[in-house]
């Protein structure tokens, strides 16, 4: 059987809950078509790069799946049915990714370092000191200074 990562957005006014008896649903078309789907993860609703059926936010899903190809399509057939599904991708991979995905390890990124302050690094401070490398304003003249010639009383 080949191995595929499927992604599924569903509609952003459907609850948790609701997404997730709908993938349960699609766990179930697999299993049924001599499948398996030996992980699901949940990622949360998200903003969409662009409106889909006047939805800007979905929930995302990832199902790894373990199942032949005619199973794979009888599910993708069922999703293009059902309305709370807003797209889905499924892509073959040569093997199944273990542990959590990129996506929910983005979330815990809890074991980053401190980013320090700001006046730590070299040109730092805040974004009303306005040294850095053009140095202090006030000795720079200013533009119309060097534009105008200066006059003299007699000349006028």
């Amino acid at each position: 059987m080949a191995l595929y990562e499927h992604v599924l957005l569903a509609r952003q006014d459907v609850s948790a809950q609701q997404v997730e008896a709908l993938v349960e649903t699609f766990k179930g078309i697999i299993e049924a078509n001599g499948g398996s789907v030996p992980k699901i993860e949940y990622w949360g609703v998200k903003s969409l790069g662009y409106r889909i059926k006047k939805n800007r936010k979905a929930h995302y899903s990832l199902l790894n799946i373990d199942a032949p190809s005619a199973a794979v399509a009888e599910m993708e057939r069922q999703m293009r049915i059902n309305e709370d599904v807003l797209r889905f991708m499924t892509i073959r991979v040569e093997e199944l990714e273990e542990g959590q995905s990129a996506m929910l390890q983005k979330r815990d990124r809890d074991d980053r370092g401190e980013r320090g302050d700001r006046f730590d690094r070299p040109g730092g401070g805040d974004r009303f000191d306005r040294g850095g490398d053009r140095g202090p304003r006030r000795d720079r003249p200013r533009r119309d200074d060097e534009a105008a010639p200066e006059t003299t009383g007699a000349e006028a």
